[in-house]
This record gives C-alpha cells, structure tokens and sequence, in this order.
C-alpha cells in the first residue's frame, strides 16, 4: 500500500548500493484484491465496487519516470522473459504483471470456513461471480490434471 512512495526512496538510494537489483512485482488487477478476498472469505461479503476498484494506474511507466526500469507484461506467455529482463536489469526494477481480479490472493487450500463465506459472497451478488466461478473451475482442473499426472509412471503423461 506504500509502495509508489517507497519507490521514490528506492530512487533516492539505489546508485549507491552495490547490488542494484531490486525488483518490484506489481499485480496490477485495479483492485484492492486482498481486501477485497478478506471481506469475501472472512465477512461472506460481495465485492464493494465503491471502496475496492482503483483505476488502472500505469506502474511501470511511473518506474521509468523515476529513472527505474519499468517493465509491463500483459501477456501470460511472455512472463518468463520479463523476469529475465527484469534479473539482468542495472537498476530497480518494477515488474508490472497485469491480472485477472477474480483469482484468490490465497493458497490453494482454503480452510472450510472460507470457502463458504466466499460461496455466500459470490451468492449475495458479487459483481465477479461469473468470472470467481470460471477461475475455480480453471484452478480445480489444473489441479486434478496435474495429479493425474504424478501419478502416472515415470510421472507425467
């Protein structure tokens, strides 16, 4: 939450150090996600469009204005090279992974409670139920599949 503000100290210091790699990993989903999924799994409460979308603010570009490098990734397939990019840079980094707000800031294993509070969020009317759903969906099959998977010989299909 401070982070934008701490990027202007990183620029304030970051030439004297002697290791300049830093990199900031920014999931950008214009959404204020963890406290959006607490309310959900802790309170069994909708997302509140009103307090928890914040607009898509350019965050990388905001690196470079600091004189840090800035890098966005928008495409899942390309998250590899931004990390290399991103590893081998000669100053700060901001690292800009741009992603879905319907999937869980959470571990896989969710404790029971949670998992009906979050059912009863998406029930009362979240405005991201269609897409909570889909992701879970998503999330489950990949799961299942790669324990088919494990189980298989010699461990893989």
């Amino acid at each position: 939450m401070n982070g934008m503000a701490e990027m202007i100290t990183v620029k304030r210091y970051w030439e004297r150090w002697s290791n300049p790699t830093l990199i900031f990993c920014v999931f950008n989903n214009q959404d204020l996600n963890q406290v959006t999924w607490e309310q959900r799994a802790m309170a069994g409460d909708p997302k509140f469009m009103g307090s928890q979308y914040i607009p898509d603010v350019p965050y990388a570009q905001f690196a470079e204005l600091l004189g840090l490098k800035g890098i966005r990734c928008d495409d899942p397939t390309r998250i590899g090279a931004c990390w290399d990019e991103a590893l081998a840079a000669d100053r700060p980094v901001v690292l800009e992974a741009v992603v879905s707000q319907e999937v869980p800031p959470i571990p896989p294993h969710i404790m029971w409670e949670q998992a009906k509070k979050s059912a009863k969020a998406v029930l009362k009317g979240d405005p991201e139920a269609a897409g909570i759903v889909k992701q879970g969906v998503k999330q489950k099959l990949h799961e299942f599949t790669e324990t088919i998977k494990e189980k298989l010989p010699g461990g893989e299909s």
